[in-house]
């Protein structure tokens, strides 16, 4: 099934046809019921470039998110124009969401993705209603904005031009190269509301990567994706997230990974043990069976039940990690011992620095964009910005962005 000469307007489910003269329908070849009735569906699609995707399009209401008030996530606000990801992470903590909308939270997460094709006009008349306070707006929360997809929807430079036009800050966190392509906005961006950029980044071992996070950029092209958000002068903070028991965790493996993290130029870097919620539990526990079956006794003693690993496996991991930062240049803060009280851990970068009686973060900023730069804040460095390795907290260099 096709979008007719590479057009959005090719419906996925051939229509049932009236048998003349009766009421009964008749099914053509192919046909295939939707799968569920989906507030504001335009249609369902699929196109031979993502093979095995389904993407089912949807007219959203609203676009800005509201972040519970008990969350400790350091921003209040989120927009997230895709649900569900063709990045297919065995490990990903959204997959629970995709039961809310009727889905699994397996296959399905992966292969049937929404797309919200209005939301930046829909978030551009949200943030210019008098009402709207210019908190930080965080992308990537929850799945990839920069997913395969947006190749071809292109909902991102609509959505940075009404952020930055709103003077609203905002973050990206992906694991998407495409996010390259949006490089010339984001730097006009900086030049008017504060930027963070994340990039999601936990080993360098190609042929893991591939079973792990199938549908991802390979490791080495998000490193070059770091490299050329810091040569454009832009922060980029890391999140080696998560780290898995006996298979990326070794001193060597981590060593490894700060290493290239920092000779990209990776602005900071935050560090966590891989938990297991549940719906990411069963999906992750069957790749383990499949791809490292002698693990999986191991597994089950160090989680138990649970979705956290013990506390003493955390501080041991901690401490690695700790020190292949501080042997590359990186401050000691920012490895995250329990997910349900350390959310805000974002490594320096990541986060537009902001200040105020309404945000959750204090770091001073510059109105033209990010300020300082994190190397310096974090103890870590690259020369890729200007920024000699090793520059003490306490200095205040020029901003790196403009």
């Amino acid at each position: 099934m096709r979008w007719m000469a590479q057009q959005l307007n090719e419906p996925l489910f051939a229509s049932l046809q009236p048998i003349p003269g009766t009421a009964e329908q008749v099914k053509p070849p192919g046909f295939q019921a939707p799968l569920l009735p989906m507030a504001g569906l335009i249609q369902s699609v699929a196109t031979p470039e993502f093979a095995g995707i389904t993407f089912h399009e949807v007219l959203s209401k609203t676009a800005l998110n509201k972040v519970p008030p008990s969350s400790t996530m350091p921003f209040e606000w989120t927009v997230n124009p895709y649900r569900g990801c063709s990045h297919a992470c065995v490990y990903c903590f959204a997959r629970k969401s995709h039961t809310y909308l009727d889905f699994d939270a397996g296959t399905d997460f992966d292969s049937q993705v929404v797309v919200k094709v209005n939301v930046a006009d829909v978030l551009r008349k949200e943030l210019f209603k008098p009402s709207w306070q210019h908190h930080h707006v965080a992308l990537g929360t929850n799945t990839d904005p920069y997913q395969r997809a947006e190749g071809r929807y292109k909902l991102m430079p609509g959505i940075i031009g009404a952020l930055a036009d709103s003077g609203t800050p905002f973050s990206i966190l992906t694991k998407g190269t495409l996010l390259a392509r949006d490089l010339p906005l984001l730097r006009a961006a900086g030049r008017d509301v504060n930027v963070g950029m994340g990039i999601s980044l936990a080993l360098l071992d190609e042929e893991l990567a591939q079973t792990l996070e199938p549908g991802t950029p390979s490791p080495k092209a998000r490193l070059s994706l770091i490299s050329k958000l810091r040569d454009a002068g832009l922060p980029c903070g890391v999140m080696a997230m998560p780290i898995l028991p006996w298979l990326t965790d070794s001193e060597d493996a981590l060593d490894a990974l700060i290493a290239s993290l920092a000779h990209a130029g990776a602005t900071g870097v935050s560090a966590g043990a891989l938990y297991l919620r549940p719906g990411t539990r069963e999906w992750f526990m069957g790749w383990l069976a499949r791809e490292h079956p002698s693990l999986v006794g191991r597994y089950q003693r160090l989680y138990g039940s649970g979705a956290y690993s013990p506390k003493e496996y955390r501080q041991w991991l901690a401490s690695r990690v700790n020190e292949a930062k501080a042997r590359h240049g990186f401050g000691t803060q920012g490895f995250v011992h329990d997910p349900r009280q350390e959310e805000a851990s974002y490594p320096h970068g990541s986060l537009p620095a902001l200040t105020g009686k309404d945000h959750k973060t204090t770091v001073p900023l510059t109105r033209g964009g990010f300020r300082g730069n994190s190397n310096a804040r974090e103890g870590g460095g690259s020369k890729k910005a200007g920024i000699p390795e090793g520059t003490p907290t306490s200095a205040d260099p020029a901003p790196t962005l403009f």
